[in-house]
């Protein structure tokens, strides 16, 4: 059996610790080091209880003399670490799943703008590949460096991307309203994510702009052949996890079946083991997906406006994050997909 030494750079954060509930009991994974200069000495299950007993090991100082020992690292660290060290450990062999955003947008200029720093290593950007499995397999099969996608553009691109492919929608009038849970925000002392700012409320944020959006046009882009005109909205939801993606967009013909949408989308996704289309007419819960690596998709049709309404539903730290990078960790060592992955969503 393959055995995978695997490194994880910034194991406290919620995507951290998610990577390290899927990867406990991951078949395939020796994990060799996690690292938390805040935390270093601490054992991991002092911080995080659920993983008593499933994780015997210390949080360390990153130290790339020992990260290098591994066959994968994993960075669950804020924007702009992993930047700073992908060069040494992709030159000594070392493949690497960046859970930030510090290789996903090719255009460096682009990226600067929305992060607002300077790219360490832009060099990098353009051997990285994208990781959304269900656009880019093949060429994660092979790939060193991994940018693996935010959760809002992993929602939204499944959610469009067999309307696109097949050339069927207005791609210069595409809107994305989306609610996340508060983890979605990170585990850092914020002011607007405690209990009491965000329970009971419901609001948008960053409608003026998003450092998602370009991510998604980007991608959007990709399957269209040239660019896309979207409208991206993200709303803060009083959950903890989740996402919910309400995609609209305008068929390019007036006769279109709903019918044979539906169909297409079935047929589009019925090898991909990490995307449920529903039965015609449902609308996707998040607490269906809660904990698991599956995007669930409906789609409907409001026949006066001739609008076309994708929902898309996905578990912000597991599909958005954790487990989609795990998703990826599969492809890239020739491991079954879905190997540590098939859990079932935890309802209530």
């Amino acid at each position: 059996m393959t055995h995978i030494k695997v490194g994880i750079v910034g194991g406290t954060g919620y995507a951290g610790v998610e990577l390290l509930r899927l990867l406990a009991n991951h078949p395939n994974v020796d994990l060799q080091v996690i690292t938390s200069r805040s935390e270093s000495g601490i054992a991991v299950s002092a911080l995080y209880p659920n993983l008593r007993g499933h994780l015997d090991i210390e949080f360390s100082e990153p130290d790339v003399s020992t990260l290098k020992n591994c066959d994968l690292v994993f960075f669950a660290t804020p924007n702009g670490i992993a930047m700073k060290m992908v060069s040494e450990l992709i030159q000594s062999g070392v493949k690497v799943i960046d859970l930030a955003a510090d290789f996903r947008i090719k255009d460096v200029a682009v990226w600067e703008q929305w992060y607002g720093m300077k790219h360490a290593c832009p060099e990098y950007i353009e051997k990285a590949v994208y990781g959304l499995p269900e656009m880019n397999r093949d060429a994660i099969k092979n790939a060193r460096l991994i940018a693996n996608p935010g959760c809002y553009p992993t929602a939204v691109q499944l959610g469009f991307l067999p309307l696109i492919d097949h050339k069927l929608i207005n791609t210069e009038f595409l809107i994305a309203n989306c609610c996340s849970g508060v983890s979605g925000a990170g585990r850092g002392a914020n002011i607007g994510t405690l209990l009491c700012e965000a329970s009971e409320s419901f609001k948008a944020y960053a409608a003026s702009g998003h450092r998602h959006l370009p991510e998604i046009k980007q991608g959007l882009a990709l399957a269209n052949g040239h660019s896309v005109d979207l409208t991206f909205v993200p709303h803060l939801s009083p959950m903890i996890r989740g996402i919910h993606a309400t995609l609209y967009a305008k068929p390019l013909k007036d006769n279109i079946k709903i019918a044979d949408i539906q169909t297409l989308f079935e047929e589009y996704y019925a090898d991909e083991p990490f995307v449920d289309v529903l039965p015609a007419g449902s609308h996707p819960e998040t607490r269906t997906v809660k904990g698991a690596n599956i995007c669930r998709i409906a789609i409907h049709e409001q026949q006066e406006t001739n609008t076309l309404i994708i929902l898309s539903v996905i578990d912000n730290l597991v599909k958005g994050a954790a487990g989609q990078a795990v998703q990826n960790m599969n492809i890239a060592f020739g491991l079954q997909e879905n190997s540590g992955l098939n859990i079932v969503p935890l309802m209530p």
